[in-house]
Formats: structure tokens, sequence, C-alpha cells
């Protein structure tokens, strides 16, 4: 069981940059790929990035890729989305998820456990 928390959304200007993380509980959060998706209003939930367990891969949407970097700390226990160049599409909940896999899954249905979410939204 893992449990998931995300933090360090908010409210920017487009070009502006936030970094947000997701806290896991438990002991063997290194046995976990990571991912980040989100969903606008009125949209599908959509994948963002996501990391390998050990963190030597990653993967990530054509929308963001050049603007926003995945990353994971293990002995932390966290798993961090660096966003740059915002824009004002990028609004939306991020949540985090994590799966039990070596692997690095891309669809949001391969996903065991999910955070509550965290809102970004950036203004033009």
């Amino acid at each position: 069981q893992v449990q998931l928390v995300e933090s360090g959304g908010g409210l920017v200007q487009a070009g502006d940059s936030l970094r947000l993380s997701c806290a896991a509980s438990g002991r063997t959060f290194s046995r976990y790929a990571m991912g980040w998706f989100r969903r606008a209003p009125g949209k599908e939930r959509e994948f963002v990035a996501a990391i390998s367990r050990s963190g030597d891969s990653t993967a990530s949407a054509i929308s963001v890729k050049g603007r926003f970097t995945i990353s994971r700390d293990n002995a932390e226990n966290t798993v961090y989305l660096q966003m740059n160049s915002l824009k004002p599409e990028d609004t939306a909940i991020y949540y985090c998820a994590a799966k039990l896999t070596a692997t690095i899954p891309t669809m949001h249905f391969e996903y065991d456990y999910w955070g509550q979410g965290t809102q970004v939204t950036v203004s033009s």
C-alpha cells in the first residue's frame, strides 16, 4: 500500500516556473515507477511524465517535452515535477501515481495508487 500526497501547486503567470512534489509513504518507494498526470477542466486525464523506479529512465508527453522534468529522490520517498515556461494550457489538477513495476507506464489505467491532486493555474 502506498499513500501519495502532492504539493507545490499554485497560481502563476505564463512563463513562470513551479516545482511539484509528491511524497510517498512506505519503505518500498524505490520499487515503484512514478508518474504525473493532469486533468484540465472539461478534458480527459492526460499523461505528463513518468520515471523508472531507479530514476535512470524517464518518459514525457510531447506537449511538455523541453519544459517539464520529472525526477525522484528515493532516499526522501519523493518524486518531483519541475515545470518551466508554463503556459495557460498547462492549467489543470496535477496528480502523481505509483505502480509496482520495472517499466515506465504512461497510461493512467496502469497505475495502482493515486494522490489527491494539486491545482496549477497559469494566467496569461
